[in-house]
């Protein structure tokens, strides 16, 4: 059985690789983007569209991607996503045009759905029980750590030389990536095939169902304020556009410290974990427009909500692991549901911020926040074994 197994933690190693590049790939193009724009002459609003298409393309790819493999072995389907990651990472510093470079971030999207469908639920194949907490901690860690180290890196390099070598060096490491899941992970045969019915089956349970649901309301709130931190940051807190970029790289620092305290919580008390997320995400966002007006306050307030955010991914994915019937369909799903957010919350943020202001942006997130609390709060903690006190 697997608890009498060795852990494999180059497996884990691995798997977070993905994770890392993947986020990575999917942000970079926010550090970028004034400069792809120049470049292709299109307008900054077109080139946001390198964040949209790959994040709508890769939500419905996460729950389609795993039906249509069937059987396939999961090794050789992480392997062969970061391939076509590879793929069209080298493409899109190819591109002659926008329309092409579109197209390449469509297959970047296809890999960031279906990668992370699976990834999430491999924790407890690759180590014994008693350290799946520990492995779910390193392998989501590649979430924060694209934050403060992938994201802001590559944008340097792309401000050095130029947005074409910050996707070709990204198409390099995805190449790394794809060798070391190939020769790391073990033979990992699907437990059950994920078909449409079961994904519909997991969307039934309610711990799922709570977990879904709260993740997109989180993940809505978060994008629609985090999209506008740089104006956030220098309008309401008076923090200069050149310091942005240092403060973005200790937000990331504290998603890691965030995700590891995280880690730590929710392999013993998921609810509580979970319903902190919102919880605090509420107190911190409603609060900026209030608070966060000197440049002091504004950076506290900023690496709290990083170091909350950062611990998002894990949480949800622990309490999915204690309430699924299906993992990697659960999974599936809710990775459905975060990368739609993501572009979903970007483009709520844009309407409110060209609407009304930034502090009206902040205000409406929280509601959403609010909302998550109170879904997390209403349902009751025996669902992931846990009692209230």
């Amino acid at each position: 059985m697997q608890q009498e197994q060795a852990p494999r933690w180059a497996a884990v190693i691995a798997v977070m690789g993905g994770i890392f590049l993947l986020v990575t790939a999917e942000q970079l193009p926010i550090g970028l983007l004034s400069q792809v724009a120049g470049s292709l002459e299109v307008t900054s609003g077109v080139a946001g569209l390198m964040v949209t298409v790959p994040g709508v393309i890769a939500a419905f790819s996460a729950p389609l991607l795993p039906v249509a493999v069937g059987r396939l072995d999961r090794r050789v389907m992480l392997t062969l996503l970061m391939l076509v990651m590879t793929l069209g990472s080298v493409l899109s510093a190819l591109a002659s045009n926008f329309t092409l470079l579109l197209a390449a971030r469509a297959l970047i999207g296809i890999s960031i759905g279906g990668y992370w469908a699976v990834a999430g639920s491999l924790a407890p194949r690759l180590v014994p029980e008693d350290k799946v907490a520990r492995a779910m901690t390193i392998i989501f860690g590649g979430v924060a750590a694209a934050s403060v180290l992938g994201v802001p890196l590559g944008t340097l390099l792309g401000d050095f030389s130029s947005w074409r070598v910050a996707f070709a060096t990204l198409g390099g490491f995805s190449l790394l990536t794809a060798v070391a899941l190939w020769c790391w992970l073990p033979p990992l045969p699907p437990r059950e095939p994920v078909r449409l019915k079961i994904l519909a089956q997991q969307f039934g349970n309610r711990g799922v169902r709570v977990a879904v649901l709260t993740t997109g309301f989180v993940v809505v709130g978060h994008f629609a304020a985090y999209t506008f931190i740089s104006p956030i940051l220098q309008q309401l807190s008076g923090i200069a556009e050149s310091r942005v970029g240092s403060l973005l790289l200790l937000y990331g620092a504290a998603g890691i410290l965030g995700n590891v305290a995280a880690g730590m919580l929710a392999g013993r008390h998921p609810y509580r974990a979970v319903l902190l997320i919102p919880s605090l995400l509420l107190v911190v966002v409603a609060a900026f427009p209030l608070l966060g007006v000197q440049p002091l306050s504004g950076v506290a307030l900023l690496m709290v909500w990083g170091a909350v955010f950062g611990s998002v991914s894990v949480s949800i994915q622990t309490w999915i692991l204690r309430t699924a019937p299906n993992t990697e369909a659960a999974t599936a799903l809710m990775a459905f549901v975060f990368n739609f957010s993501i572009g979903l919350g970007a483009m709520v943020g844009g309407r409110v911020v060209d609407a009304t202001n930034l502090p009206a942006t902040m205000w409406a997130a929280s509601l959403l926040f609010l909302l998550g609390a109170l879904l997390v709060w209403r349902t009751p903690s025996r669902i992931v074994g846990e009692k209230r006190r």
